[in-house]
């Protein structure tokens, strides 16, 4: 049903392929587009956005660790590590 597919980077212009498996994977996810961006770019642009964005000290509600989390925790809600937070996802 899908085919690999050639793509173009709109931040360094170099040509990617969309492969088929991913391209299953988005139509799962209920994604409309496609990716505009290679792995790199994609990648490197993640890296520079989570750097500007303000972390808060928090302690797991499952396992108790030290974690960093995106949003000023609540007392009403319980936060979770990555690994306890993909747990509970399923």
């Amino acid at each position: 049903m899908f085919q690999d597919k050639t793509l173009v980077c709109k931040d360094c212009g170099k040509e990617f392929v969309f492969t088929a498996g991913e391209q299953e994977f988005y139509a799962e996810k209920g994604f409309q587009n496609e990716p505009v961006r290679c792995k790199d770019c994609r990648s490197s642009r993640k890296t520079t956005r989570s750097n500007d964005r303000e972390m808060f000290d928090a302690v797991c509600a499952e396992c108790g660790s030290p974690t960093k989390i995106p949003f000023q925790p609540r007392n009403d809600r319980p936060v979770y590590c990555s690994n306890c937070f993909q747990n509970h996802k399923r």
